[in-house]
């Protein structure tokens, strides 16, 4: 039976969202909670194995990769785990899978590059099937946006693999910070933790290893003969393929302070690169220093978000904190209140005040935000189809905004040290430098739009 959701009920089950614009999805729960999901998996190396290991406690109907090799192992892990099913069928084209077993299928799994999401999440979504896709969303706006809405308009589940949006610390993060704990925060130092990127021409062609389908792994980019540095892991530093580090990283260590300082009620803002290195016409840049500029909304003060790929970039508050907590900041975000400050670890791990004694000292406060449900997200979101609720990082409402947000580091990257840009939300553009307007989406080869 469907539930239907208020608008109340959404933004307070879903509420990390703290102000997300975009519609919420009808929340549908399965008539027996107890009945098993039929699952596909679409790219089961690498993170894949973790769609293919929550696969396995319901019933896998398919399993889809370019590789031949991957497509073997997941087969047999899924076959010694559960002797007593049917094998599942095995392909290396997404769409052929979707076409053939949608009958089956009622929840897609999805962990290909970067460069795939959209094309493979947006026809399962329009088959109206659950969606569990890893992080970023989508390899650029325009497909986040399309998928936030798709999701909407079909009122299916949807789940991005940001693991730390699932878990406490994100949450004690924004309990913290509406409690006042560190007042009015008008400044936030992140760092990405990755380094993404490179300089040069594309390296020499080299034959197509055995069992990689290169049609299929190209899928929605411009097609290029194979080469080093791409399958299965080195994609992330190509622009056909990958997002850059702040593409590929932001939806882990953004994800707190974007919910917790309810950036999402922005309706415009200016992003500025100060800081960047090499790139190519091929190769995202490296050893880039982002800044973010927010006007006051829902009762916040403006605040600047600085956000740094690697900790070699560490700005002198955060060496100075450093110094005066007898701490290491990696991977993490530095709140700077005008009440104190407050530290939170790469994705979304843990959330504690500054200097640590005064976390110790200081009231914790109430936890009023609802917690998600078993160890991750796909649990989460397999326990919100059978159970109803509204998965903890959907689309609509919460990874959509925070992948957005995300993305615009790259145009800002795109314009050159020095340019401010100003993005209209409800727009999707940038008002004052159309130039890297044309980063906001990307043409796509037959067969493979979004």
């Amino acid at each position: 039976m469907a539930k239907h959701l208020s608008r109340r009920e959404f933004v307070q089950s879903s509420a990390l969202v703290a102000g997300a614009t975009l519609a919420a999805p009808t929340v549908m729960a399965s008539p027996d909670p107890n009945a098993k999901l039929g699952v596909a998996v679409i790219g089961v190396g690498g993170m894949g194995g973790y769609s293919v290991d929550a696969a396995c406690g319901e019933r896998v109907v398919a399993l889809c990769d370019i590789d031949d090799g991957n497509l073997a192992g997941a087969l047999k892990k899924v076959t010694e785990r559960n002797p007593s099913d049917p094998a599942p069928k095995t392909f290396y084209d997404f769409r052929k899978m979707l076409d053939q077993c949608k009958k089956d299928i009622d929840v897609v799994l999805i962990a290909t590059p970067d460069h795939v999401h959209g094309p493979a999440s947006i026809r399962a979504i329009k088959m109206g099937k659950h969606v569990f896709c890893q992080k970023p969303l989508a390899h650029n706006i325009y497909e986040v946006r399309a998928l936030a809405k798709a999701a909407a308009a079909k009122k299916v589940m949807t789940q991005m693999g940001n693991q730390g949006h699932c878990g406490e610390g994100l949450r004690r993060a924004c309990e913290y910070v509406w409690d006042g704990a560190v007042g009015g925060v008008t400044e936030t130092h992140t760092i990405l933790g990755r380094n993404f990127g490179g300089t040069g021409v594309r390296p020499a062609s080299k034959p197509v290893p055995a069992g990689v389908h290169w049609d299929e792994w190209i899928g929605p980019a411009p097609m290029r003969e194979y080469h080093d540095g791409l399958h299965p892991f080195s994609w992330r530093s190509w622009r056909d393929f990958g997002t850059g580090t702040i593409g590929d990283m932001a939806c882990h260590n953004l994800d707190c302070l974007f919910f917790a300082l309810k950036i999402a009620e922005a309706k415009q803002f200016t992003v500025t690169c100060l800081g960047t290195n090499g790139g190519s016409e091929e190769m995202f840049p490296q050893d880039n220093i982002v800044v973010y500029e927010v006007p006051a909304r829902a009762g916040m003060p403006a605040v600047k978000i600085h956000v740094y790929d690697h900790s070699g970039l560490k700005p002198d508050i955060m060496k100075q904190t450093e110094k005066e907590c007898e701490i290491n900041f990696g991977e993490c975000t530095l709140f700077k209140g005008d009440k104190g400050l407050l530290w939170t670890t790469g994705t979304a791990g843990q959330a504690r005040l500054l200097p640590l004694d005064r976390h110790a000292d200081y009231p914790a406060p109430a936890k009023t935000l609802p917690r998600a449900h078993g160890s991750g997200p796909i649990d989460d979101l397999f326990y919100c189809i059978k159970n109803g609720g509204t998965p903890a990082s959907n689309f609509p409402g919460a990874s959509g905004p925070l992948t957005e947000f995300a993305l615009l580091g790259y145009l800002a990257q795109c314009a050159g040290v020095g340019k401010t840009l100003t993005w209209d939300v409800a727009k999707m553009k940038c008002t004052n430098e159309p130039s890297v307007n044309k980063y906001i989406r990307r043409t796509y080869r037959p067969g493979w739009q979004v």
